[in-house]
């Protein structure tokens, strides 16, 4: 043990030696006490701390964006503020009625003129059948082809006294138009039947997002390996940054909705916002909504699925991407008694992954044939995370049909889903990125007179969901 010699002072306080013989109230502050001797290796810490330079993901790749690419969403530029498409009406159409705008004389029945959604789309000759009693109808008089509005008359086509019990569903139920019959020697129609296309626009939406870094931060070495061989803790905090904007950016063209109101009104800037994935299911798409205390786990469900997806004339390939609930329940299912290769005879089809089964396992998904469908499932991140969509039940997957669709006006072929992003004369909105500030090498405007550099991201996006009716939304 070393001592700090007394030598250098003579006084005493207490029985204890002091320094320079201070006296008084210095006394305390000089004198020499057990507290004062320790050893070299305490004095001078010589044995380097073992400090790991490898950063922990705690949470795993935590990226949720990649949903877009895989289900075959390309990026086009556009130069309008909004995009604007065309989608085809069917040809055909049924016609809803209620019971109570229906009256009868036992040889035929009147349906009221304001059940506009049959009076207003039918004329004198058009033959109809009643979806639930097959009972065929024949129009005597009213109907559009008049000029106006009014009570539509018909009879029973092969001639027979009317019965509303057997002829009609008492609840009301479902008209179709087959066709029309005329006699010899008459006129044409007087009005004509027009499946039309429906113009869909979907508004530019702009997201933005900073991060900000100080000089003394941006120079300082730590001990973590953030990437590359660098030191600089900013630098993985400005790759966390872009990430979480990119990440933001997907949620919002999957979860974003249009202002149903003035533009603004209620809203900062005149926002008009931006119609997102979900919104455009659930405006016209195909919903299934048992899924989140009992999720899709027979095939009984998933043939209810099916023939809906026969109805809306649907692509026989889909991408599933689901939360690991579902997912698990769909793995236990097919592991029940169907084949992911080959089902009924018929093998399964990987169109989307060049008819590669292969591929399709690379990419991560695990595919079943159903009904003549091939379905390629696939875990999805945003459903699974405990601070985005796993905390809610609001969703519980979507079904994504992997093909192109048909432009009703230009003919051109495109993905049932586009994002779209702002472009002119070689400049895009797409990902922008720009730093400000005085260090770094920086000397723009804005941040000139601030020890820091700003980090600017800004991206003027909008998805498209053509033929939404095709598209399935699994629901909590």
């Amino acid at each position: 043990m070393a001592t700090l010699g007394s030598s250098r002072g003579t006084g005493v306080a207490n029985g204890l030696p002091l320094i320079d013989g201070a006296t008084g109230a210095n006394a305390a502050a000089f004198r020499i006490t057990p507290e004062s001797y320790t050893t070299v290796d305490t004095l001078i810490k010589t044995t380097k701390d073992e400090v790991m330079p490898n950063l922990v993901e705690t949470y795993g790749d935590q990226g949720i964006t990649g949903f877009l690419k895989l289900t075959g969403a390309i990026n086009s530029g556009g130069s309008s503020d909004q995009i604007d498409w065309w989608e085809m009406g069917r040809r055909h159409k049924s016609y809803t009625y209620v019971i109570a705008n229906v009256t009868d004389n036992t040889t035929s029945i009147t349906v009221a003129a304001g059940d506009d959604s049959f009076t207003s789309n039918v004329q004198v000759n058009d033959v109809i059948m009643d979806s639930s009693t097959g009972t065929r109808w024949i129009v005597k008089s009213g109907g559009f082809g008049t000029g106006s509005a009014v009570d539509v008359v018909m009879v029973k086509l092969d001639g027979s006294a009317v019965t509303i019990a057997s002829d009609l569903d008492l609840v009301g139920g479902e008209w179709i138009k087959l066709g029309n019959m005329y006699a010899q020697g008459t006129n044409q129609p007087t009005a004509f039947d027009d499946a039309g296309a429906r113009r869909y626009a979907n508004p530019f939406m702009i997201v933005k997002d900073r991060y900000e870094v100080n000089g003394s931060q941006a120079t300082n070495i730590g001990w973590v390996n953030v990437g590359g061989g660098e030191y600089r803790w900013f630098m993985k905090g400005e790759q966390e940054a872009r990430a979480r904007f990119e990440d933001r950016r997907e949620m919002m063209m999957l979860l974003g909705q249009q202002h149903s109101g003035t533009a603004g009104a209620g809203l900062a800037n005149d926002i008009a916002g931006s119609e997102g994935y979900f919104a455009a299911i659930e405006d016209r798409g195909i919903q299934v909504s048992n899924a989140n205390a009992n999720p899709l786990d027979s095939f009984s469900e998933f043939d209810d699925i099916i023939m809906e997806l026969d109805k809306q004339g649907a692509p026989s390939e889909y991408a599933m991407y689901v939360n690991r609930k579902q997912d698990l329940a769909i793995d236990d299912m097919l592991a029940s008694g169907i084949s992911t290769g080959v089902t009924a005879g018929l093998p399964g089809q990987f169109g989307a992954f060049n008819n590669s089964a292969d591929m399709a396992v690379k990419l991560g998904f695990k595919s079943f044939t159903r009904g003549g469908y091939t379905f390629h499932k696939h875990d999805w991140k945003l459903l699974n995370d405990p601070t985005l969509l796993g905390a809610s039940n609001y969703v519980q997957g979507a079904m994504i049909p992997l093909s192109q669709v048909t432009d009703a006006r230009s003919g051109m072929k495109a993905p049932a889903l586009a994002m779209y992003y702002k472009e002119a004369n070689g400049y895009n909105r797409e990902m922008e990125h720009w730093v400000t500030g005085s260090i770094l090498g920086h000397t723009n405007n804005g941040d000139v007179g601030t020890d820091n550099a700003v980090f600017h991201y800004r991206s003027e996006i909008a998805l498209c969901t053509r033929a939404a009716n095709q598209h399935v939304m699994i629901k909590g």
